[in-house]
C-alpha cells in the first residue's frame, strides 16, 4: 500500500486534463492534485491524514483521524483546486465512497468569496460497503450569510472532502469523483 501525508502543496490542474465526467479516479499521480488539512490551520485540535490506498475496486483517497470542536475547530479534509471552470450545465457529482457510519461532506469554493472558509456544502451518508451518491448543486447550501444563495458550477475553483462539524472518529475512502 502506497501512504502519502499531504501538507499544504497544491497543483492548480485544468478541467480539461479530467476528461469526459470523471473529476477524479486517484490515478496518475492524485498527491500533486489533492492536499491535506485540519483545523490546526486556525487554532483546532482535530488529528488525521490523508493517504493513497489501493481498494478492491482500484486507487483510492483515505481520510482518517479525529475531529475535534474543541479550540473553534472540527474538520479535517483533503481538496483540490482547478485551474479551468466547471460546465455551467453541469447538474452535479458523484461521488464513490465506504466509511464508517458518519456523514461527511463536499465543500465546493467558487470564485470571489470573500473568507478563504467559505464555500457550498452538501452531506453525504457512509457505510462499510461501496455506494456512489449523486450530490445534486441545487442541493449545496452557502456557509455564511451574504454569500449567493445558489451555487453556480462555472464558478467552482475547488473541491474538500471533509469530515466536519462534530466530534467523531473520521474513516471515509473516496475512489471515485464525477460530474453529471
Amino acid at each position: 500500500m502506497t501512504r502519502w501525508i499531504w501538507a499544504f502543496s497544491l497543483a492548480l490542474v485544468p478541467f480539461a486534463a479530467f476528461g469526459g465526467s470523471i473529476l477524479e479516479d486517484f490515478e496518475n499521480d492524485p498527491q500533486t492534485r489533492w492536499a491535506y488539512v485540519q483545523d490546526g490551520v486556525m487554532g483546532g485540535v482535530s488529528q488525521g491524514q490523508a493517504q493513497l490506498v489501493e481498494t478492491d475496486i482500484g486507487p483510492a483517497v483515505q481520510l482518517t483521524g479525529t475531529v475535534s470542536t474543541d479550540n473553534n475547530g472540527g474538520f479535517i479534509q483533503v481538496r483540490h483546486r482547478f485551474a479551468d471552470a466547471w460546465p455551467a450545465n453541469a447538474k452535479g457529482l458523484r461521488i464513490t465512497a465506504r466509511g464508517n457510519g458518519e456523514n461527511y461532506f463536499v465543500f465546493l469554493r467558487t470564485r470571489g468569496m470573500a473568507r478563504r472558509w467559505h464555500s457550498y456544502r452538501q452531506s453525504f451518508p457512509t457505510g462499510a460497503d461501496w455506494a456512489t451518491k449523486e450530490l445534486p448543486f441545487t442541493d449545496f447550501q452557502p456557509s455564511h450569510a451574504g454569500m449567493p444563495p445558489n451555487l453556480d458550477p462555472a464558478q467552482v475553483i475547488g473541491i474538500g472532502i471533509v469530515a466536519y462539524g462534530k466530534d467523531h472518529q473520521a474513516d471515509l475512502t473516496v475512489t471515485k469523483i464525477e460530474m453529471y
